[in-house]
């Protein structure tokens, strides 16, 4: 993590990573393409995520969550900071010349050589069916199903323990707390996310929020009755009921899930104590 003297308000309570390390030049320009903000907006143009909006001009990287070029040897080229996710990428290039990005695992450097297939050493950045890793294995980019590309495990300092295996399942329990069945032939990458130190950031100042795409967000106990069942009383109120959002929904303790197809796949829900 990196601190700053404190010549300035803003800078003096700013805490972000160290990027010392990281490639300083540009993006592989052909595993680029171009990145349209939708600030909150779905295809209809109503604002469906409040709060968003703007943000700085980006490129996405394309990164390959299926790992599909499978025992052809790979050396990582560089280490990359990547302003779409949380996680540091790296750039990889095959015996056969081709590059592709992945998401770069935590302790992962620069010229070591990484390869996935069927089986492979168990070894940092390496990727192979999840009934060919020992388990009590941590992985990250796990995928759900089969050859659809990782889902599981992909923001900064994230990972999977792999529990058990019984009878084509294998058992793992994720970051938030939830223990599931996925098909053991779904692939994953051996070790955890990089850039751990994500969740110690520290923005510092309204402008850099505004850069990362974050617009204000104003508390609906500051609003009028018609905007917010927070809103209005005389004084400073605390809300009179249980949080909920302005139309009327509760924000804590509530359940949104409605995938009930993959429910018979969940062991352990991630809001169970």
């Amino acid at each position: 993590m990196k601190n700053y003297k404190s010549y300035t308000p803003t800078r003096r309570h700013a805490v972000i990573a160290d990027k010392s390390d990281l490639w300083k030049g540009s993006a592989e320009k052909l595993l680029t393409k171009k990145y349209i903000s939708k600030g909150g907006r779905n295809n209809q143009g109503r604002i469906t995520i409040r709060s968003r909006g703007g943000g700085h001009k980006k490129k996405y990287r394309l990164i390959d969550f299926k790992r599909s070029k499978k025992d052809i040897e790979a050396k990582v080229l560089r280490i990359e900071y990547d302003p779409i996710r949380t996680a540091r990428i790296a750039l990889i290039e095959y015996k056969d010349k081709t590059k592709s990005y992945i998401i770069a695992p935590h302790k992962l450097k620069v010229g070591n050589g990484i390869i996935s297939g069927e089986k492979v050493n168990v070894r940092t950045g390496n990727a192979m069916p999840l009934k060919n890793i020992p388990v009590g294995t941590i992985v990250h980019n796990v995928e759900m199903k089969p050859g659809k590309g990782a889902q599981i495990a992909r923001s900064a300092g994230t990972f999977v323990n792999l529990l058990a295996k019984d009878s084509g399942n294998a058992i793992i329990k994720t970051s938030s707390g939830e223990t599931r069945l996925v098909n053991e032939n779904c692939l994953a990458t051996i070790g955890s996310v990089s850039n751990p130190d994500q969740k110690n950031i520290k923005l510092g100042s309204a402008g850099r929020k505004r850069w990362l795409g974050m617009r204000p967000k104003v508390r609906g106990v500051a609003m009028n009755p018609i905007d917010h069942p927070h809103g209005g009383g005389e004084g400073k109120t605390s809300g009179g009921r249980h949080p909920s959002t302005p139309w009327g929904k509760p924000t804590k303790g509530y359940k949104t899930r409605k995938n009930k197809k993959t429910n018979k796949f969940i062991i352990r829900s991630r809001g169970r104590k």
